[in-house]
């Protein structure tokens, strides 16, 4: 490939924290306020012209994965977040009621909350048993997020486009982001990195792999009639039944429901098409996913009007501004998750914070080649494998929280952030309301850090 060799280029320092937070997804957002919160003087980046990530961005509209029966395991700065966002009327959980084991997995529980995406999708068969999930309205999401980072007073800077690492004797100094206002450099004793791609460790010299998995242009429909959608559906089967799956065709790829409600009236969203092989990385697959995905959903749209009740009047209210990337850069830090480490529950004594029923050391937040860098998200150090079962939005806000109290700690220690104190890290998480998985359930597996 050719190349042209660039000049060299001055970049202002426009500001100094003690944490910068490269990312405002859901987990920079809940790195940048828990560092804040415990005493750091905290910068927030993003690219976006807003917050909220793939959580308000790419409209990935249920928080999941967050629970190990009936018992929530991710809490902190996630469900305060969803309590925040259910006080604006604008957030749905199943009721408790309906969660409780004698009842999460009966017909009538399925029926009431199935097509809001509110189930144990890991269970082998359907109907699944209900568990404690949120769906929620994107624009919630990023207005609790607002409030938030200013009540905890985050300094917030969007359109900054992460561009390079300030890297001096192996130790992370700060960012350089390219601005409108041209390159602008943002230094930090500490960085975290919560691009969701890898981008600030990647470009430090940190040792990574490169994985996909599908890409998806996600989409808000209104004009439905849920009501008479799912009437449709549980009385009338078997043509349901034939429909769906014409649907499905028609989509070229999705998960068992292709459409959810949303808490907005007459307004549902689409998780899909799914389309794989293709990067999140290369502008070109990124390209071609809005254009393929947008041609998929015209004609799902097209065929619903015409075959499905409660479809007459569907019309696109948008797209999400955000591409749906699941995978793509992946740490491989000091601790690499493997597939079994997931499936099989295995505990850690440096566990910082906890997913369904699987937990994540904090060894596997750190880069073996670079100080003073803390990875936080779906690019943490995983196998390509275990990352699939391992990155949902709210395992993603606790390794967020974890990071940014990690931060803290170090910081107050004056040690490195890889030699800071897990149990003191433990400790603050739990003062906070988060779960660091500290405390394993029955079921946990052990493997001790040393190891």
């Amino acid at each position: 490939m050719e190349t042209i060799r660039e000049p060299l280029r001055n970049a202002r320092i426009v500001d100094r924290s003690d944490v910068v937070v490269v990312g405002g997804g859901p987990a920079g957002i809940s790195a940048a306020v828990s560092a804040a919160r415990t005493g750091a003087s905290v910068t927030l980046i993003e690219r976006y012209p807003y917050v909220g990530g793939l959580a308000a961005g790419g409209m990935v509209l249920v928080l999941d994965d967050m629970v190990n029966g009936v018992e929530i395991t991710v809490r902190g700065i996630c469900m305060e977040m969803i309590e925040r966002m259910k006080t604006l009327g604008l957030c749905v959980t199943p009721t408790d009621g309906d969660r409780q084991l004698d009842i999460r997995d009966t017909p009538e529980a399925w029926q009431r909350w199935a097509r809001w995406g509110l189930f144990d999708f890991h269970t082998p068969s359907a109907p699944h048993p209900i568990c404690y999930a949120a769906a929620f309205d994107p624009d919630a999401f990023k207005r609790v997020s607002y409030d938030i980072l200013r009540e905890s007073g985050v300094k917030l800077r969007t359109h900054s486009w992460f561009s390079s690492a300030i890297v001096e004797n192996g130790t992370i100094k700060g960012v350089v982001c390219q601005t409108k206002s041209g390159r602008e450099a943002i230094m930090g004793d500490v960085v975290i990195d919560a691009s969701g791609d890898l981008d600030v460790a990647a470009d430090a010299g940190a040792q990574h792999t490169d994985g996909n998995f599908i890409l998806t242009t996600v989409s808000r429909w209104g004009g439905i009639d849920t009501e008479a959608a799912e009437r449709f559906e549980f009385e009338e089967p078997e043509k349901f039944k034939a429909i769906d799956h014409e649907a499905k065709r028609l989509i070229g790829g999705c998960w068992s429901f292709w459409w959810l409600k949303t808490p907005l009236p007459g307004v549902i969203w689409l998780n899909c098409p799914h389309m794989p092989k293709l990067s999140g990385l290369r502008v070109e697959d990124l390209t071609y996913a809005e254009l393929e995905g947008r041609g998929r959903i015209a004609r799902l749209l097209d065929f619903a009007r015409a075959n499905l009740p409660g479809f007459e009047n569907a019309h696109v209210i948008d797209f999400a501004p955000q591409t749906g990337v699941r995978q793509s850069r992946l740490l491989q830090g000091e601790y690499v998750v493997t597939k079994d480490d997931v499936m099989n529950r295995q505990h850690f004594t440096d566990t910082v914070c906890r997913g369904r029923d699987y937990y994540t050391p904090y060894r596997a937040m750190l880069p073996k080649e670079v100080d003073q860098l803390i990875v936080a998200g779906r690019h943490y150090s995983a196998t390509i494998q275990a990352q699939k079962s391992s990155r949902e939005i709210p395992p993603c806000m606790a390794m967020g929280e974890a990071a940014g109290v990690a931060a803290t700690v170090a910081l107050n220690a004056g040690v490195k952030v890889r030699d800071a104190d897990v149990k003191a890290i433990q400790k603050q998480l739990r003062a906070q309301g988060a779960d660091p998985g500290d405390v394993p359930s029955e079921n946990a597996t052990y493997l001790e850090a040393a190891e």
